[in-house]
């Protein structure tokens, strides 16, 4: 049975991993499902934000060293994602979500194959999610006004998410992106608690059916369990 160790970028995605990915992949038959800030976010007097590739590159290659029988994996918005990251700037050129999305996963596969020297690729499955974690939200808008306890903004979510092939399409402008999207329809929005407890209230079951690269990711994951 293998350990799975989900390189995050903050709060949100590590109660994500912690609240509803472990008991699923457990269940699959990982051993242990464990989630990292990457980049020390927890040292920084502000949280937000990703770090520079290197210093998250760092972060996963050590503990791939570290623990050769280990399977490691990312949950990182695309939406801000740092130009120094491999694929980045390739990735805004052309192609839909899914194919920037697989650009800047398979740049960054490479660039820390070529550090581990690693000849079984499959230890590090990159995933960068499209365009960011908000974007999964919109995969089922009943349930998140559910969450939420507002029901009236059920019409104003799916007006939002038909407007996009998938919710994963949702763009990724500082005024469009799907964050900025649901702050301005909800009061006091809180990321990581309004977050959590939408997807707690839908479970994963409608992400998969809505979200096809998150879905292909964790087809990938459960894939390499022994």
């Amino acid at each position: 049975m293998k350990r799975l160790i989900v390189h995050v970028e903050g709060q949100t995605e590590e109660s994500f991993v912690n609240e509803v990915l472990r008991d699923y992949l457990v269940e699959k038959g990982y051993h242990s499902v464990e989630a990292r800030i990457v980049g020390n976010a927890r040292l920084r007097r502000r949280r937000g934000g990703i770090r520079p590739w290197p210093s998250v590159r760092t972060d996963i290659v050590n503990h791939l060293l570290q623990d050769p029988g280990c399977i490691a994996t990312t949950i990182i918005d695309y939406y801000g994602l740092p130009d120094d990251w491999p694929g980045k700037a390739l990735a805004g050129t052309f192609g839909t979500a899914a194919d920037k999305a697989r650009r800047v996963e398979d740049a960054i596969g490479r660039d820390v194959g070529m550090v581990i020297g690693d000849r079984n690729p499959s230890r590090f499955v990159p995933f960068v999610v499209m365009h960011e974690f908000e974007g999964l939200l919109f995969s089922d808008c009943a349930a998140f006004s559910r969450a939420v306890n507002q029901p009236q903004l059920l019409q104003a979510l799916r007006e939002i998410r038909y407007e996009f092939a998938t919710p994963e399409d949702i763009n990724d402008s500082p005024e469009t992106a799907p964050s900025k999207r649901l702050q301005a329809l909800v009061p006091g929005y809180q990321k990581p608690l309004f977050g959590v407890l939408a997807i707690l209230e839908m479970g994963l079951a409608p992400i998969r059916a809505e979200c096809p690269h998150f879905d292909r990711w964790l087809l990938t994951l459960e894939s390499l369990v022994d």
